[in-house]
């Protein structure tokens, strides 16, 4: 039944891919600073990310830093840099989004990026649930040519945006992939595919794994509202079981 689906795990570390890898997820998507939505891993991240896979596709989100995703030339230039870095090292596609200050799809921005994305799959990721038209940014994402949509249906979970993710569904008509992302795991999974018919899911699974380290002062290194005693990393038991979660209603 898993053939069905396609599971993509949202990874913060070389360790998180492993555990996604372990958990049968179909592919990864690497990214650094997950309390920002996600930016651009480290070269150190992504090549040994690159190593160590071999059942698992490895995708690597390119964002410069949090925010908005309306990007200034030097912004999309590094950009740039960092998709032809993606490719050098073997990544199998790149994960990018970029909107005007107005909130339609950048399609200049786009289409330049997309220029350095050969022989790699391009996503267009939840920079699209920040879009104006939702309508019209996916014909557009659609006619740039990218191979995937990543979203949540506008709304702060993929479980409260079921109704916009099955229009998009069916909109697409088969000319690019929706992928339903962000809330997305165990207990709701078969809940949004039921009630959208899509079949690429994203995904983090994480849990939190205790700190090594025996002396802890109260000293902070970031936000105070941010763990340093413990990191989050995702669990290949939690993947697992969320991928067990919808192809169980399919064999049903």
């Amino acid at each position: 039944m898993t053939a069905m689906y396609q599971f993509e795990v949202c990874a913060n570390s070389v360790e998180s891919c492993l555990a996604a890898q372990e958990g049968g997820a179909d592919r990864v998507e690497l990214c650094a600073n997950m309390a920002e939505g996600g930016t651009t891993p480290s070269y150190g991240e992504m090549l040994v990310a690159r190593q160590v896979l071999d059942r698992c596709r490895l995708h690597v989100i390119i964002r410069p830093r949090g925010g908005d995703f309306a990007y200034t030339p030097l912004e999309l230039q590094r950009m740039a840099a960092d998709i032809d870095m993606a490719r050098q090292i073997g990544a199998d596609g790149v994960v990018f989004g970029c909107l005007t200050p107005t909130g339609e799809v950048d399609r200049e921005a786009c289409a330049m990026l997309l220029q350095h994305t050969q022989g790699l799959s391009a996503t267009f990721h939840r920079a699209f649930d920040r879009a104006a038209n939702a309508q019209q940014a996916l014909e557009d994402i659609i006619q740039l040519g990218f191979r995937r949509l990543l979203t949540s249906g506008q709304q702060p979970t993929a479980a409260e945006g079921t109704a916009l993710l099955r229009q998009l569904q069916a909109q697409a008509q088969g000319r690019i992939a929706i992928m339903a992302g962000c809330g997305v795991n165990e207990h709701n999974i078969a809940a949004i595919q039921k009630a959208t018919g899509i079949a690429q899911f994203h995904f983090s699974a994480r849990t939190a794994i205790a700190s090594a380290s025996l002396h802890r002062p109260d000293i902070h290194m970031g936000s105070t509202l941010l763990p340093e005693d413990c990191r989050q990393q995702t669990s290949a038991e939690k993947v697992r079981r969320t991928i067990e979660a919808v192809t169980r209603q399919a064999s049903r």
